[in-house]
């Protein structure tokens, strides 16, 4: 049986495994590595590390559900943070929201584009309150957007990655 998805990776998750001697108390190193050859946990793997590490499968879900920096579900190579804190919510924000979920073909339940190239997420504060309305396109700050100027730098992206760059 050939192996697909996450399961196809399952000798890197070994080999973190025996990097920290399959240690259960190593746990959170132990998922954010895996994490990182995933960009997310997938469920199979959890149990899998669960089995491998003779602990209870909860015990593994519990601490990836507990830590904010842990997700279960696929991201893009380009997570887009839209602030919706006061600031950039009273610059409409929202506005800006909208034209990317539109232009990406993501909703308020679909966060990650069918081709695991961006996601989208809204948060609480970025801080950066002076450049409301403002973003993150991974670790770069993008202040006093609109609609327009925040398609036009996905597209830029997008064209970059149909380019292979």
């Amino acid at each position: 049986m050939e192996q697909t998805g996450a399961i196809a990776n399952i000798g890197r998750v070994d080999e973190i495994l025996e990097k920290y001697t399959m240690n259960a108390t190593r746990l959170v190193p132990i998922l954010q590595e895996i994490q990182h050859v995933y960009n997310y946990l997938p469920e199979d793997v959890m149990s899998y590390v669960a089995a491998k590490l003779n602990i209870p499968a909860s015990t593994v879900y519990g601490v990836a559900t507990f830590y904010a920096h842990f997700t279960l579900s696929p991201k893009g190579k380009y997570i887009i943070k839209i602030c919706d804190g006061t600031a950039c919510h009273v610059k409409k924000s929202e506005n800006i929201t909208n034209a990317l979920r539109s232009h990406l073909g993501l909703t308020d339940k679909k966060h990650t584009t069918d081709d695991n190239l961006f996601t989208l997420e809204l948060v609480a504060c970025i801080g950066a309150c002076g450049l409301a309305p403002v973003l993150l396109i991974n670790e770069a700050v993008h202040g006093r957007m609109t609609p327009e100027s925040t398609v036009d730098a996905v597209k830029e992206i997008q064209e970059k990655e149909a380019a292979g760059a």
